[in-house]
């Protein structure tokens, strides 16, 4: 069942109400992802943003992987993250962060005459999302490790705080692609295409990124004050081939 948002009653769950998502959302985006929105995320960016969330809700009405994605190797860029690439046009571009901060101090007895200042080189550096257009971020994670959500969160919440973003949106497992899914696919495929002898499911670790692995660090406010709209992908998403 494809989850819209989450209910007051579970613990420490600060997520917007389930209806802001679907008021924003068509039926066939509902339907085949899961869609948890923080800090009006969704709404953030159906009214501030409209071109980027028609072009995001044009990438997830569009979205299809197959399970021969699923099953091949990942290493650096699996095909599911170069397929993703394709999916985003040009205005679209993979962006990092840099900043000085300068420090101004002064005595405010003193109609606040300037004690001194300096400049903290390198304040900000390194923060990097896959895709930013104008204030809207996106990042997807297939199959990482789940720590890899905290450097995400990290980098909206720092794009964020300098004003360079409004609203970061992360793509990701959802958590209807359990390990019970993934048994149903078999063995994994070699780079040639044929069977290898491991099963899938065992790609997929508990310590690898999911949904809930997600939400957790969501509900814990890792993303400081950064809006974020949590998007997983379902079954819904993958055809049989």
């Amino acid at each position: 069942m494809t989850i819209i948002g989450r209910s007051k009653k579970e613990s420490n769950s600060v997520a917007d109400a389930p209806e802001l998502c679907r008021k924003v959302f068509s039926p066939r985006i509902r339907n085949r992802f899961e869609l948890i929105s923080y800090r009006n995320a969704s709404a953030i960016l159906k009214m501030n943003y409209p071109d980027q969330f028609d072009q995001l809700s044009s990438v997830l009405e569009s979205f299809e992987i197959s399970e021969t994605m699923i099953r091949k190797p990942g290493g650096s860029k699996g095909p599911i993250a170069k397929y993703v690439d394709t999916l985003f046009n040009d205005d679209w571009v993979e962006t990092r962060i840099s900043a000085d901060l300068q420090v101004r101090l002064n005595d405010a007895k003193k109609q606040n005459k300037l004690l001194y200042k300096y400049v903290r080189k390198g304040f900000l550096d390194g923060h990097r999302i896959d895709f930013v257009n104008g204030k809207v971020a996106v990042d997807l994670e297939w199959n990482s490790k789940d720590q890899t959500y905290d450097r995400d969160l990290s980098a909206f919440a720092a794009f964020y705080e300098a004003g360079a973003i409004d609203v970061g949106v992360i793509i990701t497992r959802g958590s209807s692609l359990d390990n019970d899914y993934f048994r149903g696919l078999g063995k994994v495929l070699k780079n040639d295409g044929t069977e290898g002898t491991e099963d899938v499911f065992k790609k997929f670790g508990a310590s690898t990124t999911g949904m809930k692995k997600l939400l957790y660090r969501l509900d814990a406010g890792r993303n400081g004050g950064c809006p974020v709209l949590a998007i997983g992908i379902t079954p819904e998403c993958i055809a049989k081939r």
